[in-house]
């Protein structure tokens, strides 16, 4: 899959330790660059749906046409896609997506 990033912090996060752990933490840190691994391995968002790990879905009212996906704990990774066949993904933000 082609992935992309919507700022260069979350870019850099992924390409540098230091830069995530500052970020988010040493665990957070660590699972965020293997989520973006399994990004660049998948062929579609369907590979995603097939990891329960994951729990890849698809968000509802107004983050309507972007998914989601567990980094850690409660922390998620919000994604987009820039095509119909759901092979070109955006990397949005790293959330506490369901609050504290």
């Amino acid at each position: 899959m082609e992935v992309k990033f919507r700022t260069a912090e979350l870019r850099e996060a992924y390409t540098t330790q230091k830069k995530a752990m500052k970020l988010w933490g040493q665990v957070v840190a660590r699972k965020y660059v293997q989520r973006i691994d399994a990004l660049y391995a998948a062929r579609s968002a369907d590979d995603l749906f097939k990891i329960p790990q994951l729990r890849f879905h698809p968000l509802e009212g107004d983050k309507e046409g972007k998914y989601s996906l567990t980094v850690h704990d409660r922390i998620r990774l919000i994604v987009s896609f820039e095509d119909e066949a759901m092979t070109k993904m955006v990397v949005e933000e790293v959330s506490k997506h369901y609050g504290n």
